[in-house]
């Protein structure tokens, strides 16, 4: 029985971007990527490793068609990719492998030395900011941590502590815990740009999430925007940027857009 997002992505749009399907990043079975190839590319534009979310137990790359067709039909290179999730690992292994994906990016997505930009969602969203506040698992991979200087969070969880359901609690096991939350990393934010964007009515990862981390990071000297959408939830943000959904929807895509052309500046 397909998914939702499955459903989503079958009627996603297919034309103005190809999708090389299965490439491998990495050495496990689970390490493989989706790359999605816009037809008519955006000079200058970084590439987007997107991490998706599913409270890092749950989740496939080949559900998210239509966030690759979303960035890819403005003309950036998109990858997907999978990682381990619980029960298989606990954290940190999700992570290591996100770090994986950033190093294999760099290598293959990364021609003019341009550093891909982090996008994630919920679980996906606190993996690309880990990634770029802590930077041991970069650095365990081989790439600098000034290397990854850029993240777009939707609906995440930042600061999450203390853990009340079991199954969370197994994900994140002591002693370990502490070290799993972006906001204690936020001073590794100095020089670094976050865009935070969260449902105001999220009760998933409360949009205090994004707030916080924010505030964290700007203190760091880092700059970082929070917008939080009024009526949108938790997986708002995300739906939002389905080509597919012609629903009133939030302005997120067009928040992101904005965002990356800033880049260059």
């Amino acid at each position: 029985m397909l998914s939702g997002l499955d459903l989503l992505s079958a009627v996603t749009p297919r034309g103005g971007y190809r999708v090389e399907r299965g490439v491998r990043y990495g050495e496990r079975p689970e390490q493989l990527l989706d790359i999605y190839r816009p037809a008519e590319p955006r000079a200058g534009a970084r590439p987007i490793l997107f991490f998706h979310g599913g409270s890092w137990s749950s989740g496939r790359r080949g559900e998210y068609r239509f966030v690759g067709q979303a960035f890819a039909s403005a003309g950036y290179v998109v990858a997907i990719p999978d990682y381990r999730v619980y029960p298989t690992v606990v954290f940190p292994a999700f992570v290591e492998d996100g770090a994986r994906a950033v190093a294999w990016a760099l290598g293959a997505l990364s021609s003019k030395g341009d550093s891909p930009v982090l996008v994630g969602h919920s679980a996906g969203a606190h993996i690309a900011a880990l990634l770029a506040l802590d930077r041991r698992y970069l650095e365990a991979a081989g790439v600098a941590a000034e290397r990854v200087d850029t993240v777009v969070g939707l609906s995440g969880p930042y600061d999450f502590l203390p853990l009340t359901k079991p199954l969370f609690k197994a994900i994140f096991p002591e002693p370990t815990r502490a070290e799993s939350q972006p906001i204690n990393y936020a001073a590794g934010g100095a020089g670094k740009r976050f865009l935070l964007l969260a449902g105001a009515e999220d009760r998933t990862a409360e949009p205090g999430n994004s707030l916080r981390l924010a505030r964290g990071i700007e203190a760091a000297g880092g700059e970082a925007e929070a917008i939080l959408y009024p009526r949108v939830g938790h997986l708002g943000p995300l739906l939002a940027l389905a080509a597919a959904l012609p629903l009133r929807k939030p302005p997120i895509r067009a928040d992101i857009l904005r965002f990356l052309a800033r880049l260059g500046e």
